[in-house]
């Protein structure tokens, strides 16, 4: 259940009286945050408790008329936003005749089912503070401020509940019979019966003087009580008993409490928080309870899918094993390429291999190897084209001898261009280093400036040519094996390769195509990067990528 979800006001207000009808009787469980509302909702209780305790807590304030109404309000509907179960709501003492017409007519406009009122003067104390004797309201002014309250509420369904504080401070099962006779008579919908004693004994002895009571009155409103201190007993005795409503008023809270205090220590002691991870939900879990995996879904169906391709065929090895399962820290070069791809959102992951045999034990959610036959000279070009043949959605390819950052990624995708490359430009800072040739690559704009310091992090610049034939000089990047295509750009990829081949040109790399489709007036740009990746030719370059991780 999510904010998408919520009843409105109008459907929800009966709905309290409503399940009372059906089952006889309702049991609730406090919330006191939009979160701990939808975790009220997954469970199977009858409504939700909003209790001032558990709110004020929450807070970091002490239970004592400090919050006022307009935050309580604004708790409540968090709450309410995400939730569809009633609510009851606690009302402390309801404040004067004025403050308790306005406190319903917004409870009833919010959808709550029900409000509870006590019998003490404000500002209240909390019922287990030890002061609530000296804090008793008048009987015959609660009774008066009860009448205000039923005559102001505009649905019949919506309850106000009488609360009963004199058994918790000290006047006597006689004092406590007068007032419940009074707030009866005042019309109320319902009389909670509070206690603090560690057994039910004064709840017990309450119920059938309850029950004479309202024989002889010739009404009797709805009978509720919190069994937060004289918790042996169960609900299903209370509710034998006589119990109508029963209230778990403050649970959720303390339980998060003690669990936020061991997550903590936890984390302090070990020096990291690998340890408290199976004491705690995971972020994927919090999303889900909160909706934001709807977000995702519709997110998807906006913007096409994306699907990454990795190069891997070929017949490069280190250590006589595949270049791509090789390991760095515990786990194979193509493990950490589909997590990276996985965590810029790309799920959907082909692999082009020669020997799929190799990577079984890879098999997973949204990743397909797909086997390639070949004795080309130029074994990446024939796995790259291979594994576009079943592809027409968006790709980013990658070449399977580099580790990457996903936000290369990320930025690669989020581009408006139909081909785009991943450079990077900090080749020019080691050249005294490169024992190798480089796939360089020039711009169309010859004016680049990257001695100076730049507000871009990124920058996109039209290519006018890249290979390994160019000069160090004439160069301002490295391509690095990176590459986005729009569905329009696959398309151009795939018609240029066909083209190239019927021509009878020669088409010994991929870097072939880029430049003849470049030639041919295609544009293609490159997204310049500084680092974020690593090329992975030889079992150094294994132990550089070790260190880096």
């Amino acid at each position: 259940m999510t904010f998408e979800s919520r009843k409105l006001p109008g459907e929800r207000i009966s709905s309290l009286v409503e399940i009372l009808q059906e089952k006889g009787h309702a049991i609730g469980i406090e919330a006191h945050s939009g979160l701990s509302g939808l975790v009220t909702e997954k469970i199977a209780f009858d409504f939700i408790w909003e209790s001032s305790l558990t709110d004020s807590a929450s807070k970091g304030l002490p239970d004592a008329s400090i919050v006022g109404n307009e935050s309580r309000l604004h708790t409540i509907d968090e709450i309410l936003n995400v939730t569809t179960k009633p609510m009851i709501v606690d009302g402390d003492t309801g404040g004067d005749e004025d403050n308790f017409r306005f406190l319903i007519k917004r409870l009833e406009n919010q959808g709550v089912s029900a409000v509870i009122v006590e019998d003490k003067i404000f500002p209240k104390r909390n019922s287990f503070g030890g002061t609530v004797g000296s804090g008793m309201e008048d009987p015959d002014i609660f009774a008066q401020k009860l009448k205000v309250g039923m005559e102001t509420k505009s649905s019949e369904k919506f309850l106000i509940i009488a609360r009963l504080e004199s058994l918790i401070a000290g006047l006597g099962m006689n004092e406590t019979m007068i007032r419940a006779e009074k707030y009866i008579l005042a019309g109320v919908d319902g009389i909670m019966i509070h206690s603090k004693l560690k057994d039910p004994s004064e709840v017990i002895e309450f119920i059938p003087k309850y029950e004479k009571l309202c024989e002889r009155l010739g009404r009797r409103p709805y009978l509720i009580a919190v069994p937060t201190t004289y918790n042996s007993i169960t609900d299903k005795e209370l509710i034998g008993s006589g119990v109508d409503i029963i209230i778990h008023a403050n649970h959720l809270l303390r339980a998060s409490h003690i669990a936020m205090i061991e997550a903590a220590n936890l984390i302090l002691e070990s020096g990291r928080s690998l340890e408290v991870d199976s004491k705690i939900s995971s972020v994927k879990e919090i999303f889900k309870v909160v909706g934001y995996d709807k977000i995702i879904e519709r997110d998807k169906e906006k913007t096409p899918e994306i699907t990454g391709l990795i190069a891997s065929a070929g017949d490069h090895k280190i250590n006589n094993i595949n270049r791509s399962l090789n390991k760095i820290s515990g786990k194979p070069l193509i493990s950490h390429q589909i997590e990276t791809f996985k965590k810029a959102g790309i799920e959907n992951v082909k692999i082009t291999v020669n020997n799929s045999d190799e990577f079984n034990k890879f098999e997973d959610k949204g990743v397909k190897f797909i086997e390639i036959d070949t004795t080309s000279s130029d074994q990446l070009l024939d796995s790259i084209m291979s594994g576009f043949d079943s592809i027409d959605e968006p790709t980013i390819l990658a070449y399977g001898d580099i580790m990457f950052n996903e936000k290369i990624v990320s930025r690669l995708i989020s581009n408006e261009y139909d081909i785009v490359i991943a450079v990077d430009s900090t080749y020019k800072y080691h050249k005294h280093e490169i024992d190798k040739k480089l796939e360089l690559v020039s711009y169309k704009d010859n004016d680049v400036n990257n001695s100076r310091r730049k507000l871009k992090m990124t920058d996109i610049y039209e290519i006018s040519k890249l290979g390994k034939d160019l000069e160090l000089e004439e160069a301002e990047s490295e391509f690095f094996g990176l590459v986005y295509f729009s569905s329009t750009g696959l398309s151009l990829l795939k018609s240029s390769y066909n083209h190239l081949i019927a021509s009878g040109k020669s088409s010994n790399s991929f870097i072939d195509i880029m430049n003849f489709m470049i030639d041919e007036k295609i544009k293609i740009v490159c997204n310049e990067f500084y680092g974020g990746w690593i090329e992975l030719h030889t079992e150094n370059d294994f132990k550089l990528a070790e260190k880096e991780i």
